[in-house]
């Protein structure tokens, strides 16, 4: 576990105002299979060829609308169709199939009950994100769902224009922030934006990659997140 800067460690979420957010997929929720399980279905639907595990493991985090292009080797022309195809199955029974990671409710629910400002940021489309949550029974945990636009196409810049909205949306609070995620692209949205970012280590990031992407902690359990959170290693 990376120590922590000394600005971060002189932030006890109990004793002030903070903003907290979080990412979706493989930081709340295990999606158990329906993302890559999707794609795989999704790519053989059109006769697409299906990558190997590891390569669809990858493509959980950044958006899928640039995974496929840029890792799947999906071209350019046969994308929408492939999208669309994905987001019918997700949406008809990836949700049902997700669940949230264990003791991660809780957690969400002691930060604030200790006064923290927790929220959503997430590359999923925004609006599948809140039905994600919803679905999920957990909508009611977060001040605010942060994420990209419907048209998926459009999305530009990773992770840092959405966590750049939340904090936007949360200005009061924005000056003691931090992000919680899996994936190097949830550090590196962070740094853009000047706060801190704790990994997780139950999602989907390859071994040291967070470490290596800059993470402030790594923590390997809902409960070692909130020990964090609340002021120390």
């Amino acid at each position: 576990m990376h120590a922590l800067p000394v600005l971060w460690q002189a932030w006890p979420v109990a004793h002030m105002h903070a903003l907290i957010l979080f990412d979706l997929d493989g930081t709340l929720v295990d999606p158990a299979g329906a993302i890559t399980g999707g794609i795989s279905a999704a790519l053989r639907v059109h006769g697409l060829p299906v990558p190997d595990e590891g390569v669809l493991q990858a493509m959980v985090g950044p958006p899928l609308v640039h995974s496929l292009s840029a890792l799947g080797g999906v071209p350019d022309s046969c994308i929408p169709e492939v999208m669309a195809t994905y987001r019918a199955g997700y949406v008809a029974t990836g949700m049902a199939q997700s669940r949230p990671y264990p003791g991660i409710a809780r957690c969400v629910e002691a930060l604030t009950a200790e006064g923290a400002v927790v929220a959503v940021a997430t590359q999923k489309p925004e609006w599948l994100a809140e039905e994600l949550l919803t679905a999920q029974g957990m909508r009611h945990l977060f001040a605010s769902v942060h994420g990209s636009p419907r048209d998926e196409s459009a999305t530009v810049g990773g992770k840092a224009p959405i966590i750049r909205a939340a904090l936007d949306a949360h200005r009061q609070d924005a000056e003691h922030a931090v992000m919680i995620g899996d994936r190097r692209h949830d550090v590196e949205g962070s740094t853009a934006n000047g706060i801190p970012c704790i990994g997780v280590g139950w999602g989907f990031a390859a071994p040291g990659e967070l470490e290596d992407a800059g993470a402030a902690a790594v923590v390997q359990s809902a409960d070692e997140l909130l020990e964090v959170l609340r002021g120390g290693l």
